[in-house]
């Protein structure tokens, strides 16, 4: 069983980590914020490094916020490239920009390492349930090796294509996401201002085509109004203005992410940047005057 190095041990590093440790792999662990206890408790560790942990590691597993952050993670004075060696594997499990991780991936492979972009999705339940998926880009070589980790954190696992694609799925993905929220905002908000109970409106439409885990998980926090996060609306800005960079390289127009930026940007606007995403239905609701569930 190889050891796996982990950097980044925040909502979604922590629990992926357990899984791994549970599952019987020796940890290497390092983070900006003190290490978890319990992981240390069960023998992970604490490095001072990536340098470190790069060293020490057969693979070395990333998630950190965003691609500066893995620049640095990778990078800077004491960081993993500084103790790769060749035959490792570096998977990046952020989600960042598909045009960088292609260039970090050819920096690492220079240094005769393999590179895995591989984001997930599914947030903090998913983190916590190993019911991650996870979209994966690099060489089927390291794929392989990797594959019976990645289904110890999750559960739709797929190689999706070179370097960069995962990301590129992953902005795919967050694109949808950040649509259907809309969707369903609108859908409840026109449902509760006509005079109907958003709750039940809910329940129907769950029977429907029109039923999503979107309507079923975030639907539920519009009504019941619980905005705590999950996935915060900062974090969703930063996927959306990935997707609309990209867009203007490829020479495309992305018409409704555009729209839902502008929303996710009202909600900061009113302090809403750390709001889980499911609250921009709140910005509809400040253009509507109305509050879905209130008469």
């Amino acid at each position: 069983m190889i050891d796996i190095g982990f950097i980044g041990l925040g909502t979604m590093g922590r629990p992926m980590a357990k899984h791994l440790q549970t599952a019987g792999h020796r940890l290497f662990l390092h983070d900006v914020a003190p290490i978890p206890p319990e992981l240390v408790a069960e023998g992970g560790v604490a490095c001072k490094s990536g340098k470190e942990v790069a060293e020490k590691s057969d693979a070395v597993i990333i998630m950190v916020p965003d691609t500066p952050h893995v620049e640095a993670v990778l990078f800077s004075e004491g960081g993993v490239a500084q103790g790769i060696s060749k035959g490792q594997i570096v998977v990046d499990m952020s989600s960042i920009s598909p045009l960088a991780t292609k260039e970090f991936a050819k920096k690492i492979e220079a240094l005769g390492a393999d590179y895995l972009d591989a984001p997930v999705s599914g947030g903090e339940v998913g983190a916590k349930a190993a019911s991650l998926t996870i979209m994966v880009g690099g060489p089927e070589r390291a794929f392989n090796t990797m594959k019976p980790v990645f289904d110890k954190m999750g559960k739709n696992v797929t190689l999706v294509g070179g370097n960069g694609d995962g990301q590129t799925t992953k902005v795919a993905n967050q694109i949808i996401v950040a649509l259907t929220i809309e969707a369903v905002g609108e859908a409840l908000l026109f449902a509760s201002r006509a005079g109907a109970d958003p709750a039940l409106v809910r329940q129907a439409l769950m029977g429907g085509f029109a039923s999503s885990r979107i309507l079923e998980v975030h639907g539920e926090r519009m009504i019941k109004r619980n905005f705590d996060p999950g996935f915060r609306i900062e974090l969703h800005q930063k996927d959306l203005n990935l997707a609309l960079e990209g867009a203007r390289s490829l020479g495309i127009s992305l018409p409704n992410t555009a729209i839902a930026q502008q929303l996710f940007s009202s909600c900061a606007a009113h302090g809403g940047k750390a709001w889980d995403h499911s609250g921009m239905v709140k910005a509809l609701e400040m253009m509507a005057n109305h509050e879905i569930g209130k008469t």
